[in-house]
């Protein structure tokens, strides 16, 4: 049940759109081993000017083809996290050709009672999942 949202710079295709989020969710679903239609995605699109990106001091070069993903998912371990990491840099640079030093993921965590999917009911609470 992990929802992933994503940054990017204007100017990228439908069907391109439609490459990284499939990408992405190849990644979700080895990483975290969810049904393949627990899948939730949105998209922002935002303005070069919009995205400002360094590097922390790690040396990187960022291009306009910067992906920034954020997780909001349930407690993970540290080895769940780093194969998702792995994971969606390798989909994503063999199906979009996004490279890893335009990759930024962040993790947000909550509960699972901290969902409702549908109705204003917590699901995870009520036994329904």
């Amino acid at each position: 049940m992990p929802l992933l949202q994503f940054d990017l710079i204007e100017g990228r295709s439908e069907s391109e759109l439609k490459n990284l989020l499939d990408a992405a969710h190849r990644a979700v679903l080895t990483a975290f081993a969810v049904p393949p239609r627990d899948r939730y995605q949105i998209v922002h699109e935002n303005k070069r000017f919009q995205m400002i990106f360094e590097d922390t001091g790690l040396g990187l070069t960022r291009s306009d083809n910067l992906v920034m993903v954020r997780v909001y998912t349930s407690p993970r371990s540290s080895e769940q996290k780093q194969h998702f990491m792995a994971e969606l840099a390798r989909e994503l640079e063999s199906s979009c050709g996004v490279r890893g030093s335009d990759l930024m993921i962040s993790f947000i965590t909550n509960e699972k009672g901290d969902w409702s999917f549908a109705n204003g009911v917590a699901q995870y609470l009520t036994g329904e999942l």
